[in-house]
């Protein structure tokens, strides 16, 4: 760090001391005395950091995410600073701009139960587009864009993001593939792992139709991701369909994928594609008698509304998501190489298949989830088929 420290470390000690714990556990002490600088995880009990610094001096944890550390300093042999983190009351800034509309619902829960547990006043640096869903169910966080960023000095910092190339574990304790997307920002936060369903905005005007429907959406931000039996949605919406239920289809896009390998809506479906308000499609979902996806960001948002949801994904294990009884996976085929901790995922790959690609076993892992599978689980959702004519 630049010898202007002093002035970029938000909080002041004694003896001309600065600290904060924005990027970890930080300390600066000023020139004129020999220093030693201790930094300890408190609830551990184990000291991460002891040296002697001579002069001006910049001492940075290795951890970034939370830990309770506890710094003290001495100078020239004599205690002059102790300090323990303690977010109550202080501004904290958590960052999770990087995540689509999945990540935010997965973290968010997190983040504000994080928020209750310390007591702290709260940012949320979120994707601009995703504002809309959360700041009216969360008036005592607040949720920020870039353009909101340089205004006020934060006592604490954390972010809560996917780093794919963490092999130090400076972000996070573990590695996010085997903690799960569900549960990895409990980990980074120092909560206990569980599901935490988000709070979101639900747009006015009560049931959109009056007959009796199912959501689906089809599309997803990787053909991994994808459900590749070639009838299955064919399938499944005839099913639907004769069942009693009216099929609507909520993806953003009606048609998406790479050029050489787009993707169409399920035909049969009644068609709400579009960019909408994502308080709208909240809507949708919680008077729809359930929701069929794939591991995708509207999956999450049903989950989030409070939607039953069946969800067809060989390409993630169970656990990388919420726990729904309604989760669809073939283990006779290869699956779950999302969470492989062998494999680095690639997500600009558009074709993504770490295990078959360019082989005939390519994106197997879905290929192989049948209807007759899906049709069954389906089946098993209490009140299933009792639609009145």
């Amino acid at each position: 760090m630049s010898e202007n420290a002093e002035n970029v470390l938000t909080q002041e000690g004694p003896e001309g001391i600065r600290y904060d714990f924005n990027e970890g556990c930080r300390v600066w002490v000023p020139d004129g005395a020999k220093w030693t600088v201790r930094l300890r995880d408190v609830d551990t009990d184990t000291i991460l950091f002891l040296n002697e610094v001579v002069g001006a001096g910049f001492v940075g944890s290795n951890k970034k995410y939370y830990v309770r550390f506890e710094i003290t300093v001495w100078k020239d042999g004599k205690e002059v600073f102790t300090h323990v983190c303690n977010l109550k009351d202080r501004e904290v800034f958590i960052d999770m701009h990087m995540g689509g509309l999945g990540d935010h619902i997965a973290w968010v829960g997190q983040a504000a139960a994080f928020v209750e547990e310390h007591g702290c006043r709260a940012s949320f640096y979120v994707n601009r587009n995703l504002i809309p869903l959360f700041e009216d169910v969360y008036p005592h966080i607040r949720f920020i864009s870039e353009e909101d960023m340089g205004d006020r000095q934060y006592y604490a910092s954390y972010k809560v993001l996917v780093f794919f190339q963490d092999k130090e574990f400076a972000y996070q304790p573990n590695d996010y593939r085997q903690s799960g997307l569900s549960h990895m920002g409990a980990y980074i936060l120092g909560l206990q792992p569980q599901d935490r369903k988000p709070l979101v905005a639900v747009e006015p005007g009560g049931r959109p139709m009056e007959e009796p429907y199912v959501c689906i959406a089809a599309q997803a931000s990787g053909l991994s991701k994808y459900w590749q039996n070639p009838r299955g949605w064919y399938d499944l919406v005839r099913f639907l369909k004769e069942k009693g239920y009216k099929v609507v289809c909520i993806d953003r896009d009606r048609v998406t994928g790479p050029p050489t390998c787009t993707r169409s809506i399920p035909h049969g479906t009644q068609d709400e594609t579009g960019n909408r308000p994502l308080p709208e499609r909240v809507r949708w979902l919680q008077h729809a008698e359930f929701f069929v996806g794939t591991s995708s960001g509207l999956a999450w948002l049903a989950w989030a509304a409070g939607t039953r949801v069946v969800m067809i994904s060989g390409y993630t294990e169970p656990y990388n998501e919420f726990y729904t009884p309604y989760r669809i996976i073939n283990r006779n085929a290869c699956n779950g190489c999302a969470n492989d901790v062998n494999i680095d995922i690639n997500p600009d790959d558009p074709f993504f298949c770490p295990r078959h690609k360019g082989t005939d076993r390519m994106y197997e892992c879905s290929r192989v989830i049948s209807f007759t599978q899906v049709r069954t689980t389906i089946e098993k959702i209490p009140g299933f088929g009792e639609v009145s004519e």
